[in-house]
């Protein structure tokens, strides 16, 4: 089968799709990227692509500023184009925005995975976990999958281990980027690291002067030279790090193309970055790496398919923020992880090998790595996994995976402990959360033979979505359930099938707590 992945967002998102592309491909289909016509380079580093079909977005966007008509014209060529050049039996658009989903159907019609639209015109998703996929982009602080699992579920694999494995640049682009390096290394240089600036977000981003400490800390230590990578926008970063540093470093900021970018980091032994598709990029060349995630971003989500990589977070009660709502601390987690502790966890990376636990003050650190059933996960270096949020996200990862796989929830003996100010109310919720679904089982075999039933059902799924929505512990499961319930039920029986499976998560997590 011909299958047309469809990823439509960043760079990072580009390079996280393709451990989809390689299950795909492993099971004999042959796969072509569609992706936007910036990040083409990007997809030239996805191994299994057969075919990579840029679309330009710049293009059609300027035409509906201008002429719909045109715009519309613009569509229907790349339509063309595609059928021409690859002519898909499938497409998996990892992307819900409603012009891919748009576009995916004008593509494929029905034969779609993913995120589409009916016949109808209404949002449609292939499975539970495309479902949940989207739901978890608002709630990403209680989404606890990393997000290449989610597009590998999506994508409709996932069923094993997951890998990443780009693409290593050719020849000439890789002696290219050493002989750069090499003419530009500093006397007595031993080796390089890369420092990722940049982030998309200011409020992502660790402060500059932090980099430098701990460039200057690696080149009096092991005389290992800062390799300064990011796009050309980021230019001001490198002036601001050259200012605030007391040793060499190598400005490679703006300097090359996403191939580039890949030779030069398979030039580093280690990456220090922010949360960003260059971490993604290292991930996928093999190339360990520290991230710090600050505001919004977080390791079990976003962090690095890599296993054996360090993630840092500020330990603050807020961490991480919540999307859309000004930080009223004035985005105190900047400051909040030392250059001293990445300091210290790189030089003991580079004397034993490992990210090691122990204490690593003002951070919770993690590292990445493989679970039992081959979805990444981060495991806790410095005794954050007692936290109540830690806790909360094992448990809903172990239950959750069940409930989108449409799984029996099996009670593994597991037991999950929480302190009596967060287990009271979270239990208080989950009671009154079995109470309503119990209560709609009821109302909707009474509304199928009574009009005035309809209302009453329809007012206690309204309360269900309200009260789940509001929660900082299911807010993902209510944007699952609100998008659920505005699918059709082919019959009373399907619907009260939906209730039931909810009812049967809810008891599930129940089940599991106990207090401390």
């Amino acid at each position: 089968m011909k299958i047309l992945l469809q990823n439509l967002t960043r760079f990072g998102d580009l390079l996280q799709s393709q451990p989809a592309m390689a299950e795909l491909a492993g099971q004999g289909h042959e796969v072509a990227v569609a992706c936007l016509e910036n990040f083409a380079g990007a997809a030239a580093l996805l191994p299994e692509a057969s075919a990579i079909l840029p679309l330009p977005g710049a293009k059609f966007l300027a035409g509906l500023d201008g002429d719909w008509h045109r715009a519309l014209a613009a569509v229907d060529e790349y339509v063309g184009r595609v059928a021409r050049e690859f002519g898909p039996d499938l497409v998996v658009n990892l992307t819900p925005a409603l012009a891919a989903r748009l576009l995916a159907r004008r593509l494929c019609g029905d034969a779609v995975r993913g995120f589409s639209l009916d016949p109808h015109g209404f949002r449609h998703e292939s499975s539970a976990w495309a479902t949940f996929l989207e739901a978890s982009s608002a709630n990403r602080g209680l989404s606890p999958f990393n997000v290449v699992d989610l597009f590998r579920k999506a994508a409709g694999v996932g069923a094993g281990p997951g890998r990443v494995a780009l693409a290593r640049p050719d020849a000439a682009t890789l002696d290219s980027a050493r002989e750069r390096l090499a003419a530009a290394a500093p006397e007595g240089a031993a080796f390089f690291v890369g420092f990722q600036l940049g982030a998309s977000a200011e409020a992502r981003q660790w402060p500059t002067a932090h980099f430098a400490a701990v460039g200057d800390g690696l080149w009096q230590a092991l005389r290992a030279v800062p390799v300064l990578l990011g796009g050309p926008g980021e230019k001001a970063l490198a002036a601001a790090y050259r200012e605030q540093s007391r040793s060499p470093s190598v400005d490679c900021i703006g300097a090359t193309d996403l191939p580039g970018l890949a030779a030069t980091l398979v030039q580093t032994r280690l990456l220090v970055t922010n949360d960003t598709g260059t971490l993604h990029l290292a991930a996928g060349l093999d190339i360990p790496s520290i991230s710090i995630f600050l505001a919004t971003a977080q390791p079990c989500d976003t962090g690095p398919y890599r296993e054996g990589c360090l993630c840092l977070e500020p330990d603050m009660s807020c961490h991480p923020c919540p999307f859309g709502v000004p930080c009223p601390i004035g985005h105190a987690c900047r400051q909040a992880v030392p250059a001293g502790v990445v300091l210290e966890a790189a030089l003991g990376f580079f004397e034993g090998g490992v990210f090691a636990p122990g204490a690593y003050p003002g951070a919770r650190a993690w590292r990445s790595a493989f679970d039992a059933s081959g979805f990444m996960g981060v495991v806790s270096l410095s005794g954050h996994d007692g936290e109540a949020r830690s806790v909360w996200l094992g448990l809903t990862r172990r239950l959750l995976r069940q409930f989108l796989d449409e799984e029996a929830l099996a009670d593994d003996g597991e037991r999950s402990p929480l302190a009596a100010a967060v287990y009271d109310p979270l239990t208080a919720l989950l009671g009154q959360s079995a109470d309503l679904l119990r209560l709609l089982e009821g109302q909707a075999g009474l509304a199928a033979r009574n009009a005035a039933m309809k209302d009453r059902f329809l007012g206690t799924w309204e309360r269900l979505r309200g009260l789940w929505t509001a929660s900082p512990h299911l807010g993902a499961l209510g944007r699952l359930w609100m998008t659920e319930a505005q699918r059709p039920s082919a019959d009373l029986e399907g619907l009260l099938g939906r209730i039931r499976r909810y009812a049967a998560l809810v008891d599930a997590l129940s089940a599991c707590l106990v207090r401390l």
